[in-house]
């Protein structure tokens, strides 16, 4: 353990923000800033983490604290907290953020009632200048990533010199990263896709198959992309990382919580049973609300989102919402390509 204090500190102790403070306290100290003061002392105590990413071992140089002040001496503010919570954090650590440091965001929402990017809440509540702010994406499971597995990601700002110097302090032999400065597709792809993570797990759950799931994705890719370009997305960012790296690590695999909690709702249990008994939260809940606003407000026809939300949140089966979903009428697959072609020449 090295004697120097933290030049990046990580607020927010589950199982990402966590896992992104053990990458960098293996190069360097790092600061986990967390809720509670017993969270802090229990990490520190086992160098563990057992409630969010158990059996992992976390590099001597994390320093776990319930103490916020230690941002006030960093070089990075890595934001890891739920996106309903965002805006609350922000407010109270703001002050205390160096007005030289770069901020990073590793949530994936839409604020339901603003409507705002998570990039957006940040600069709203904190009164940080947005051009400050980069976001990280793409397929991210946190216990893999926590045990050395290969990964990949993509820090999206809209200056590439700060998504450069984030990335620079962030990449390992075995986390890629790549930039982007196409940060409205980047934060918008993260968040719409756990809607369709949460569809896929209910798919998987009743027995959809290969081919049916297969379709589910791609088809809720495309929705992705129609409010992604309506909102002044690169559709090119919808074939990367955080676009369709994200879509398939995020359906395919059970360490997904919105594809777990798609497998419940399958199983006929409600939302407010499911909510408390999952290991963490599970965005795509609360993004999908948002993100039928904003299809609405932009035009567009979101109908997988459409029916997670009524399988959530009105009583709807699942059964019922997926075969309404493959009963819906014919129509011409490239319908909006009319539109990509005028997002990729914008």
């Amino acid at each position: 353990m090295t004697d120097s204090p933290p030049r990046v500190a990580v607020v927010g102790s589950g199982a990402w923000g966590t896992t992104i403070a053990a990458l960098i306290g293996r190069r360097e100290p790092v600061a986990l800033v967390c809720r509670t003061a017993e969270t802090a002392r229990a990490i520190s105590g086992t160098r563990r983490h057992e409630r969010r990413l158990p059996g992992i071992d976390l590099p001597r140089d994390l320093v776990a604290t319930a103490d916020a002040s230690i941002v006030s001496a960093v070089e990075l503010v890595v934001l890891a907290v739920p996106s309903a919570h965002l805006r609350g954090v922000v407010g109270s650590l703001a002050p205390l953020v160096p007005p030289d440091a770069d901020v990073l965001s590793l949530v994936k929402g839409i604020e339901q009632g603003s409507l705002m990017r998570m990039s957006e809440v940040i600069a709203d509540a904190g009164g940080i200048d947005i051009a400050r702010v980069a976001a990280l994406s793409g397929p991210n499971l946190a216990p893999e990533i926590a045990r050395r597995r290969p990964a990949s990601a993509v820090v999206a700002a809209a200056d590439l010199e700060l998504a450069r110097r984030v990335s620079a302090r962030l990449i390992r032999r075995t986390f890629r990263l790549y930039v982007n400065p196409d940060i409205v597709g980047v934060e918008l792809s993260g968040a719409t896709k756990n809607i369709v993570a949460i569809a896929a797990g209910a798919a998987d759950e009743i027995g959809f198959g290969d081919n049916g799931k297969a379709g589910l994705m791609t088809r809720g890719l495309a929705e992705m992309m129609r409010l992604g370009l309506a909102m002044g997305a690169n559709p090119l960012t919808y074939a990367g990382l955080a676009g369709i790296g994200d879509v398939i690590a995020t359906c395919g695999s059970r360490l997904s919580r919105n594809h777990r909690l798609g497998e419940e709702l399958a199983k006929g249990r409600r939302w407010s049973e499911i909510e408390a008994t999952l290991p963490g939260v599970a965005e795509g809940a609360y993004t999908v609300v948002a993100a039928l606003e904003l299809a609405r407000r932009h035009g567009v026809e979101m109908p997988i989102a459409r029916e997670v939300h009524a399988a959530l949140f009105e009583g709807k089966s699942v059964m019922r919402c997926l075969i309404d979903l493959v009963s819906r009428e014919q129509k011409d697959e490239l319908a909006d390509f009319g539109m990509w072609l005028k997002g990729l020449s914008g």
